[in-house]
């Protein structure tokens, strides 16, 4: 049997396979501490999982409308608007399961052969992976730890010609925790002005995963481009639900339609119940946020200052999300070499940079979405093998 030619241009995401071989281990009764997995260990706060509950006893059996319930597309833009001050219709919001559908619904609906995708790298291993089955070119906007995997605004401008089709920016970042600062968001949101013709993806899902007081610089404060920009958000990482597979974005009114019925000919609809359960998470109480980022506070001081004292890796203070990505090439290892050494030797699962672009060879991602201890005790066990 022949299969069609662009499934065989399809990545995969790396993470998932270290954690395959961590649980491999674990079964064989090995003691497994992983770091490697980009979720939240927090339950998911008991009012939420409470309204889920009893959405289901309530007999909310059935499917909702592919764009998901107007109830809750309504709540995302009161939590739009009571966080950035932008007004959003509910009429443009996509509740999807995940964050996911959103970067392969954007990618599809601009990238086919002849055009251009500009992603960053290192980046979220899904964005290449579907422009290069989409048939589009993936042209790579490279961050660098030297600026603490910010982008050089006039570069990235410097890659849109008239093939570009797409920009995908993602801030706070995965896998590097960088986070860009407003002055270079407003740079670029200037500088597209000129190139009316590209698209812009923001991936904002660590957006509530921010640190030093810092704002969160979104794309929603740029009205300007609201017909042309599509931004990603969910409940997976500010709820700790990444299994209940809920995310939303925001679409130009033009495009709303098509990416609907995207979602009719794949998903259908979104868990109704689940649905009803995002309208108490966005709605309720918000204190064990304040909890979680504290919590999440301490341990990057622990995981950073803990990494820097070993010699031969450097590693950056990030900004945002639950994630730092350590330079090992002193070690005379290659990020490969170090994330297989720490697996096998010391029962630390991490993710290879090169998980994440070919330009991250000398790197690793560590998350640390696992406890204090956990933490500490990791470290202690690279510290041994090395």
């Amino acid at each position: 049997m022949k299969i069609a030619a662009n499934f065989l241009r399809m990545g995969t995401e790396s993470a998932f396979v270290v954690l395959a071989k961590a649980k491999k281990l674990e079964a064989e009764g090995k003691e497994i501490i992983n770091l490697g997995i980009g979720q939240p260990d927090f339950r998911t706060p008991q009012h939420i999982v409470e309204a889920g509950k009893q959405a289901l006893e309530a007999g909310h059996h059935g499917y909702t409308a592919a764009n998901g319930m107007i109830e809750l597309r309504t709540s995302v833009c009161k939590h739009v608007h009571k966080m950035y001050g932008a007004t959003i219709d509910p009429s443009r919001v996509l509740i999807t399961p995940g964050g996911k559908p959103t970067m392969y619904f954007a990618i599809m609906l601009f990238g086919e052969p002849g055009s251009e995708i500009i992603y960053p790298e290192p980046g979220f291993p899904i964005y290449e992976s579907m422009i290069n089955y989409s048939g589009a070119k993936a042209v790579p906007m490279y961050l660098s730890d030297k600026n603490n995997f910010s982008f050089n605004c006039k570069e990235v401008l410097s890659l849109i010609n008239d093939k570009t089709r797409l920009l995908i920016l993602n801030n706070p970042q995965n896998p590097t925790g960088g986070l860009i600062p407003k002055e270079q968001i407003d740079e670029l949101a200037e500088g597209l002005k000129k190139f009316p013709h590209v698209a812009v993806l923001s991936d904002e899902i660590y957006s509530r995963q921010i640190y030093d007081n810092k704002k969160m610089p979104s794309f929603f404060n740029y009205p300007e481009l609201y017909d042309r920009l599509i931004v990603l958000d969910g409940w997976s990482k500010t709820y700790a639900m990444t299994g209940w597979r809920l995310g939303w974005s925001v679409w130009p009114e033009q495009f709303i339609e098509l990416v609907t019925r995207m979602a009719i000919n794949s998903y259908s609809c979104v868990s109704a119940a689940n649905q009803v359960a995002a309208i108490a998470a966005l709605e309720g109480p918000h204190d064990f946020l304040e909890d979680m980022m504290k919590q999440f506070t301490r341990r990057r001081k622990l995981i950073v200052d803990g990494l820097n004292s070993i010699p031969g890796i450097t590693c950056n203070n990030p900004g945002g999300a639950f994630y730092v990505f350590p330079n090992v090439s002193g070690t005379g290892m290659t990020g490969e070499k170090f994330a297989e050494k720490c697996l096998y030797e010391a029962g630390v699962a991490i993710v290879p940079g090169t998980s994440f672009g070919k330009s991250a060879k000398d790197f690793v991602r560590f998350s640390f979405a696992n406890s204090y201890e956990n933490i500490e005790k990791a470290l202690e066990k690279i510290k041994k093998i090395l």
